[in-house]
């Protein structure tokens, strides 16, 4: 097989590889039965319905009958609220259940998430998975570097390669730089922090942030350039094939001459045995290639002798803007049939021209064919058969063991300066390494953990919260209670005093009028109760004296009387002044109590739970220890409007008027049952769920 058929493998396979980040596509979708799902949720919040109403405009507002509900249900008055806000939910939908919501759910403020936790967890991530990964991930740069910069023409041409093709994915912490010319550079992590932070904001988008992008940069992009890397590794003159098929295990246990083979044995093993179980993972795979040689190599020559020139001509004709329905449809399907064959194209010439390769190379009493071809359980069985592949990789094609098949590593190892320098990849589109990554979820603050256990508690403390008015508060309230009693007991011996001074002031007069009028001869009237024939005199005097007695005791009650009025004046001047003391500072507290400060609403709750979800017979199924990614639901609220600098634009259904924030969360989880639009409902008025609802 010549080298030639590895230079135009390696174009189209590098082609390929890039291709896979394009921010356009091309598809072509079906529905199910046209049913309706819920795909966004948005919250209006206004001062008035119209306000409201014109903040989810473009969105379905979520009715009970025939009018909106407001979901704050004017919550947001009383004494020393903040006043009322009209709270409406507003949805789009979709056709695509892959893009419908699968749950909502709310969180409040009060508790049952905890920052804290995720933000542990993080870190926890960081020390045990993304450091030691950076780690080993350096051998990879290191040899990038020096290839990029070597003398050797082949080393140059392929890093310098892999350096183009790294640039086509940008870092948009460094300005929008490529990646290709910011790994030349040491890496923020390699500096460390002190000298990092020594540079200049210019100087600083010079050198990325490897853990940062690791740790948050899409999925694909990250494989990708650690994929590119590897083919850029390895420095020597030599390929690791050359040094492979002229290395023994003998020549390993050679290294330890100082040990007894068995305990060399031992060092080799420590040395290799992890990166030889990446080899053997991909065993089979290789092994498949090999034995379905003869059947690929059949299904290339037909798919390369195929008439695709209609389907291109249908596509160097089309004009979106001009275009039928019929003719968009052609064009679909023509840019599909394409795609198609040329992918199914570069895969096989890749299996095809590494099996022939792999048949030219000798290696002991066969060839590398052979030797590939051996079942995986035999090699299994000893596994120092492998040790001397491990031992001919460079440092950085062992640590990229991860990211590359065997085939693509035997194909780099093949593929001269030439076919590098042959690979073109200017068409090839730019794409940030973060793209579709919602990077909050990053951010400090930005992410919570939550759980059945943590709402419980949550909803507990909830439950058995009161509003809590001040010590001093309560104090004036008690003394303005006390007060107001005291006042009533003095109101009371007021009244009881004066009518019983006015009843003795009645005995006084009638018995002092009596005896008068018994002095002068005057008829005393039927009735009397006087005994003349006692003597006139003694009879005068006998009632003179006691009606004397009654006035003393008339004018005794009076007295205590006047003193109860004088009481009750003080008791109701302090009465007044006390009562209005305290309905000002019950007053004060209220509006302490409902204008709280918020706490910063978390982009994301992550949601440890257990997923019930249906499989395609319509069976419940339960999804065992998943974890929810659900994404605060967005509202009207913007840049210089009250809270938004601790709230951002995430929604409150609570207005922001209430004693805290109510946050409504949104998922799209493959592994829930998407919401259909129709079923999303209201209840105003009751506790109830509907009987046709869970």
């Amino acid at each position: 097989m010549k080298k030639s058929r590895f230079m135009i493998v390696l174009s189209v396979v590098m082609a390929l590889l890039m291709a896979t980040i394009p921010s356009l596509q091309i598809a072509a979708t079906e529905t199910q039965n046209n049913v309706e799902y819920i795909s966004e949720v948005k919250i209006g919040v206004g001062e008035t319905a119209e306000d409201a109403e014109k903040a989810l405009k473009g969105y379905t507002i979520l009715k009970d009958g025939n009018n909106y509900v407001d979901l704050n249900q004017k919550a947001g008055g009383g004494i020393g609220s903040k006043g009322e806000r009209v709270v409406y939910l507003g949805y789009k939908t979709t056709t695509e259940r892959t893009e419908a919501i699968t749950d909502l759910a709310v969180m409040n403020m009060k508790g049952g998430y905890s920052v804290k936790d995720y933000e542990l967890l993080m870190e926890q991530y960081m020390t045990e998975q993304i450091i030691p990964f950076v780690d080993n991930f350096l051998a990879l740069l290191e040899e990038y570097r020096e290839n990029y910069a070597s003398d050797n023409e082949a080393n140059k041409a392929r890093a310098t390669y892999i350096h183009d093709a790294l640039n086509k994915l940008t870092d948009d912490d460094c300005g929008g730089n490529g990646l290709g010319d910011l790994l030349l550079n040491e890496t923020k992590y390699e500096m460390g922090d002190a000298a990092y932070e020594a540079l200049s904001e210019e100087e600083k988008k010079q050198h990325a942030d490897i853990l940062t992008i690791v740790a948050q940069a899409n999925g694909k992009a990250t494989l990708i350039m650690a994929d590119l890397l590897t083919r850029a590794a390895d420095t020597s003159d030599d390929t690791w094939i050359d040094r492979f098929v002229s290395t023994t295990y003998d020549d390993l246990l050679g290294l330890f001459p100082e040990m007894l083979p068995t305990d060399a044995a031992v060092e080799i093993a420590k040395e290799f045995d992890d990166d030889t179980r990446e080899i053997l993972s991909m065993w089979s795979a290789l092994k498949e290639e090999i034995n379905d040689y003869e059947t690929n190599h059949a299904d290339l020559d037909e798919l390369l002798d195929r008439d695709l020139s209609a389907q291109q001509e249908i596509i160097n004709n089309y004009d979106p803007e001009k275009a039928t329905e019929e003719q968009t449809k052609a064009f679909i399907d023509a840019y599909a049939e394409i795609t198609f064959v040329t992918d199914a194209i570069t895969g096989l010439y890749a299996k095809v021209a590494v099996v022939d390769y792999l048949n030219t190379v000798e290696y002991g009493e066969g060839t590398l064919a052979d030797f590939f071809s051996q079942d995986r359980a035999k090699v299994a069985d000893d596994l120092t058969v492998l040790y001397p592949l491990v031992a001919s990789l460079s440092a950085g094609q062992r640590a990229g063991l991860k990211f590359i098949a065997l085939s693509d590593l035997i194909m780099c190892a093949v593929t001269d300066g030439d076919g590098f320098k042959d690979a073109a990849i200017d068409s090839i589109p730019t794409a940030s390494i973060y793209d579709g990554v919602d990077r909050d979820i990053y951010k400090k603050g930005g992410v919570a953990l939550t759980s059945d256990a943590l709402r419980a508690h949550a909803a507990e403390e909830i439950f058995t919260e009161r509003s809590k008015l001040s010590p001093l508060t309560w104090v004036m309230i008690g003394s303005a209670a006390a007060t107001t009693v005291a006042f009533g007991v003095a109101f009371f011996f007021r009244q009881s005093n004066l009518a019983v001074a006015k009843s003795y002031q009645e005995k006084y007069g009638n018995l002092n009028t009596y005896a008068q009028n018994m002095e002068t001869g005057t008829d005393v009237g039927v009735g009397a109760d006087l005994d003349v024939d006692d003597g006139l005199e003694e009879a005068v005097q006998s009632k003179q004296t006691d009606a004397l007695a009654n006035k003393t005791n008339a004018d005794k009650f009076y007295a205590r009387s006047s003193f109860c009025s004088k009481l009750m004046i003080g008791f109701g001047i302090a009465m007044v002044v006390l009562s209005g003391i305290s309905v000002y500072m019950t007053y004060r507290d209220l509006v302490d109590y409902y204008n709280v400060d918020y706490s910063p609403i978390p982009k994301y709750i992550v949601d440890e739970k257990d997923i019930t979800a249906y499989n395609e017979k319509g069976e419940k199924i339960v999804i065992k220890n998943q974890s929810a990614y659900y994404k605060a639901v967005e509202t009207n609220r913007a840049e210089g409007d009250e809270w938004f600098d601790i709230l951002s634009s995430s929604a409150d259904l609570n207005g922001t008027v209430g004693r805290q924030w109510l946050a409504l969360y949104a998922a799209k989880n493959e592994n829930m049952s998407p919401i259909i639009a129709k079923s999303l409902k209201a209840v105003v008025g009751s506790n109830k769920v509907p009987s046709d609802y869970s």
